[in-house]
């Protein structure tokens, strides 16, 4: 099937290289030049585990192509779909003026049927602005063409994306006409083969659930680490406790990992998308409230712990940082809590020496001016010099790593750990004071 991919970021570059990988002819525009004369030397703007290799296959058999012709784009494919960011404004709610351009432009160029496919994560009710941004710029030409608009949420985790899309637990797709269904299904065929995924139902519903799974998730990461930091007061290891409630398949141990506060381009603006969502109804969603104010909240949590350790004196300090991602295999660092973090420590006075193993290029690009900052090469080159050690993203290389280099490279011998990836005795065996998430009242006293 010959598709049409408006965006080439996340979402967008994800989606058009695995359906271009199963035989489908994808066409993927951006207005980004830069971005697109890039992907078609080969370059890859984002990390993902597997994409480069996905997109240079099909871009080489003549599966996937770039452009920043929105004509070219939109004459391409009878499927279009709608893959470009709907950042937070400035009241929480979710900004669709990229989505509704690119609406307009394909009511502006299409020329036969099409179906117009929101990819991208949109309020309730988007799929009646974008048909009619579609319809208006039909009737400025004088056409009457046929046209559907189809919500088919995503449901991708940074890090294993190429998996999720191969390999979907749901494919919900929301639609009120036969004809753009049948479509659906013909794309997603060669995702579908073992048993049907497919969850149909109208647009509103489609949207809605969308919001509603990334907030469950964020539901389940905020009581976590309510939990936890009540753990700390109560004197009780979260840890066990985690494994106690895991045990009870009702909640399973998905997503009760406790932490320094969730992040990325999803959970937070979803989460504050749906509030804002609410309130334009006249609705208070007093959960949804109550899990972005844990979230906040629990992002200062390490900045707190090392204070209170250095008694409210930082100015000169140097802090070792390991991860900057806001999870591990990305390099994304849109909400992260190492920005909220460093951000901290830099307005106490104190330095840091950071090191990730993919967000490096990125922290350049955001702090290039920041002269508290120091990026190193290795993870033992941050800790050289450094008076503590802070973690705030579990990559697999910061699991076991060597703890009498630790000891021995630090002023202090302290490590606050925003991941839980260590076991207190064993850090206390080489000579290690540990701070955790938790981890009970022998990890912090509380005035």
């Amino acid at each position: 099937m010959k598709i049409t991919i408006f965006g080439t970021g996340y979402v967008g570059l994800v989606t058009g290289a695995c359906l271009a990988d199963v035989g489908h002819d994808v066409l993927c525009m951006d207005v980004d030049q830069a971005k697109i004369a890039k992907l078609k030397n080969g370059h890859i703007p984002i990390y993902e585990p597997g994409l480069d290799s996905i997109v240079k296959h099909t871009v080489e058999a003549g599966r996937l192509s770039f452009t920043t012709d929105t004509r070219q784009a939109v004459q391409h494919g009878v499927l279009q779909f709608i893959a470009v960011g709907t950042p937070p404004d400035e009241d929480g709610s979710a900004d669709l003026q990229y989505v509704t351009a690119v609406a307009r432009s394909i009511g502006e160029h299409m020329d036969d049927y099409k179906v117009v496919v929101d990819k991208s994560t949109v309020p309730v009710g988007t799929g009646d602005k974008v048909k009619a941004a579609v319809r208006a710029e039909l009737d400025r030409r004088g056409l009457e063409l046929e046209f559907d608009v189809v919500s088919n949420p995503e449901f991708l985790k940074e890090g294993a994306a190429i998996n999720d899309f191969m390999k979907p637990d749901r494919i919900v797709v929301g639609t009120d006409s036969d004809k753009a269904a049948d479509m659906l299904r013909e794309v997603y065929y060669p995702f579908n083969r073992s048993h049907d995924r497919m969850i149909f139902m109208d647009i509103r519903s489609a949207e809605l659930t969308k919001y509603a799974a990334n907030s469950m998730l964020a539901t389940k990461i905020s009581f976590m680490n309510e939990i936890a930091n009540l753990a700390e007061r109560l004197g009780a290891d979260i840890e066990a406790v985690r494994r106690g409630i895991g045990s009870d398949p009702r909640i399973g141990y998905h997503f009760i990992y406790p932490g320094c506060g969730y992040g990325g381009s999803c959970f937070p603006k979803d989460v504050q998308a749906l509030a804002r969502t609410a309130r334009d109804c006249d609705y208070d969603a007093r959960l949804l409230n109550a899990v972005e104010a844990v979230n906040y909240a629990q992002k200062h949590v390490l900045y707190d712990k090392i204070s209170h350790y250095f008694n409210g004196n930082l100015q000169g300090k140097v802090v070792a940082l390991w991860g900057l991602a806001f999870k591990p295999n990305t390099d994304d660092m849109r909400e992260a809590s190492s920005r909220t973090l460093m951000e901290d420590l830099w307005q106490a006075g104190a330095s840091v020496q950071a090191f990730d193993p993919e967000a490096m290029e990125e922290t350049q690009r955001l702090y290039a001016e920041q002269p508290g900052l120091t990026l190193c090469g290795t993870k033992e080159q941050a800790l050289k010099g450094a008076d503590v050690l802070a973690i705030c993203t579990e990559w697999k290389e910061f699991r076991s790593p060597d703890f009498g280099v630790i000891a021995g490279a630090l002023r202090e011998s302290v490590v606050f750990d925003g991941r839980n990836l260590y076991e207190p005795d064993m850090l206390a065996r080489h000579g290690l004071i540990y701070y955790a998430i938790g981890r009970g009242r022998n990890q912090f006293q509380f005035d």
